[in-house]
């Protein structure tokens, strides 16, 4: 098949391969199909509804083809994240991934197979060491924050979390007697510059503002993320760059969330900032993230799986279906399909077709019923 770049895109630089591989003249998309636990098969369901009605409307045909990760794939194989899951992962133009974990494993701390190791594999093994978590909230549930309404209204920001290394990859272990314990934060400036060069453009193409979050003060792996960051910015001179301690930072998204623009980070302050901003929206099932980097990329809701609702059709699929958006705009380049799923979604919450987390006191609708509402007004000729 011949082959097209995408000269416009944020992450067209030199790991671009895996988006020429998806940006194909095609009409059929193949979609790795990763359920995983708890409320993940539930939430997934209602993004394939949402994405086979863009498909109907727009002309593509989009094959899910499912595979097992996480608590379900180890009950199964006895591994987190098979290899014939990571086959299918890579042989697909793009992985539509539902939710990790369990609690018979959270439960167990002596567990030596656990389902979040399956979610670090995957990342590892692929190669997708930038996780993108945009952050903004919808108008029609402005109230909703936890924040005051003019603290919120006008939000719009994306944390840019490295994803393949620091202190969740980097050396760990446990004293012979079990007494003490250590998890290393390791960084090589190879890692930070392409997770860095990620950043600046996506600055690039927003209000040219990027927030370095570090503990320079404090840690030697943050003084050679801001030294990197330093080194590079002479490349970048129509980016203004501030750098900003992980804790004044986690303070101030709360104080002053209009302030940041395109956030990038280390593994575990990323992880740990990112669900802050959530916060801000008023609902974790709310927020899509994409992870991209050397080959097909993952796309996600930032929420967990949510075991105490599994099976019960009431949870949230807003953040799964707009992971969806996420997975047509940046890992297919159907910038418009994504558009309108945003749209159809944008509807559903002015029309108050929400689940029960959000529906305050109104009709709560089921998560399929949120699902079947969408595929229809997609259908129906939603504009974005």
């Amino acid at each position: 098949m011949k082959k097209q770049s995408n000269a416009n895109s944020p992450i067209n630089q030199p790991w671009k391969a895996s988006l020429d591989r998806v940006n194909k003249i095609i009409m059929t998309y193949n979609i790795a199909t990763l359920p995983g636990d708890g409320i993940g098969p539930e939430v997934v369901e209602q993004a394939v509804k949402v994405m086979n009605a863009i498909g109907q409307k727009h002309g593509h045909t989009f094959k899910f083809t499912y595979a097992p990760v996480g608590a379900t794939a180890i009950d199964s194989t006895g591994e987190p994240y098979p290899a014939e899951t990571h086959e299918l992962c890579m042989n697909s133009d793009a992985v539509l991934f539902g939710a990790i974990g369990d609690p018979k494993y959270d439960n167990d701390p002596k567990a030596t197979v656990r389902p979040e190791q399956g979610l670090l594999k995957m990342r590892k093994d692929l190669g997708l060491f930038s996780n993108i978590r945009p952050v903004a909230p919808f108008k029609s549930l402005l109230h909703r924050s936890p924040l005051r309404q003019d603290l919120v209204e006008g939000v719009d920001f994306v944390v840019v979390r490295e994803l393949t290394g620091g202190i969740y990859f980097g050396q760990k272990g446990r004293s012979e007697d079990g007494n003490a314990a250590f998890d290393t934060m390791y960084y090589t400036k190879d890692e930070v510059r392409r997770i860095v060069a990620l950043g600046f453009d996506y600055a690039k193409k927003r209000s040219k503002r990027l927030t370095v979050i570090d503990k320079a003060n404090v840690l030697a792996s943050s003084r050679l993320w801001r030294e990197t960051v330093q080194e590079m910015e002479p490349n970048y001179p129509d980016i203004t760059v501030d750098y900003m301690f992980v804790d004044n930072a986690a303070m101030q998204i709360i104080q002053w969330p209009k302030k940041f623009d395109v956030v990038v980070t280390s593994n575990m302050f990323g992880d740990i900032i990112s669900d802050e901003g959530s916060v801000i929206t008023g609902s974790l099932g709310l927020l899509p993230s994409a992870s991209i980097g050397t080959h097909t990329g993952v796309f996600e809701p930032v929420h967990g799986s949510y075991p105490q609702a599994t099976g019960k059709d009431i949870a949230n699929p807003i953040g799964m279906v707009l992971s969806a958006a996420l997975l047509l705009e940046l890992g297919l380049n159907l910038v418009d399909e994504a558009k309108a799923v945003r749209a159809a979604v944008d509807a559903s919450l002015t029309a108050g077709v929400v689940t029960e987390d959000i529906s305050e006191g109104g009709k709560a609708y089921k998560t399929s019923e949120v699902g079947d509402w969408l595929a229809k007004e997609i259908m129906t000729g939603v504009k974005a």
